[in-house]
């Protein structure tokens, strides 16, 4: 059956790669959530056995996955590639490039995030303490997975009540599962504290602050944070 499926989408791939390619915002697949200089972040759900259209990447991007998934990945002037996908796993790709993805299994759901200065951040002389590493947190843990133009990618799990530290600098935290966080300043009362309610892929920019802790005010909480070098930003609502 998945063989079956594979070759009609072949074939029809082959029909794609002479039809014009749309850029991301008119790919109906991908969902403008939030903008800002420095990101656009698109929600991403694509139905078992179906195909994006053939569209463009033309900044790098960091992506999210929500759920498990195996797909084709059928990258423009590239032979197409079968590419099985993990819960909460996170990656990078450079653009630009123009590609379909094709559903092989269960819904494809995943968070996008363009870096809209990759040109500028290719060059950015900013410096992270760490760029890679296991820390261990009270009552959870940090992954630093790697920096990419110039931005510190980590990936947190807070058990009830544990504590993450956060830079000062701006950073866009995404959502892995349903989270209940509080944002307390350092050595404030946890009465003193802002809720952070947010459901799985959705997402939350936080500019330069003052904040300094997210406590997990529910159960476990899975989310991904991308730290920036320091900037203004100025936020947008998506276009309908």
């Amino acid at each position: 059956m998945k063989r079956c499926a594979l070759l009609l989408f072949l074939t029809a791939l082959l029909s794609a790669q002479s039809s014009p390619e749309v850029e991301i915002t008119a790919e109906p697949h991908h969902n403008l959530v939030f903008t800002n200089d420095q990101v656009r972040v698109f929600s991403v759900d694509v139905p078992p056995h179906t195909d994006t259209l053939m569209h463009w990447h033309r900044h790098d991007y960091i992506y999210v996955m929500l759920e498990p998934s195996e797909v084709v990945n059928a990258v423009q002037g590239k032979d197409p590639i079968t590419v099985k996908l993990q819960d909460a796993q996170v990656g990078f790709f450079p653009g630009p490039f123009a590609h379909i993805i094709h559903n092989l299994s269960q819904p494809f759901r995943n968070v996008t995030i363009e870096i809209l200065q990759d040109e500028k951040l290719h060059h950015s002389s900013a410096k992270w303490d760490e760029d890679r590493a296991l820390n261990i947190l009270p009552g959870g843990t940090q992954q630093i997975l790697w920096v990419k133009d110039g931005i510190r990618v980590s990936e947190f799990e807070l058990q009830p009540g544990g504590v993450a530290p956060i830079s000062a600098a701006p950073y866009l935290l995404v959502a892995v599962n349903d989270l209940e966080l509080l944002q307390t300043e350092h050595n404030a009362p946890v009465s003193a504290s802002m809720h952070l309610l947010r459901k799985s892929g959705e997402v939350q920019w936080f500019p330069v602050h003052h904040w300094s802790n997210l406590i997990n005010g529910g159960r476990t909480a899975k989310f991904i944070t991308l730290e920036f070098p320091m900037a203004r930003t100025t936020a947008t609502a998506p276009r309908p």
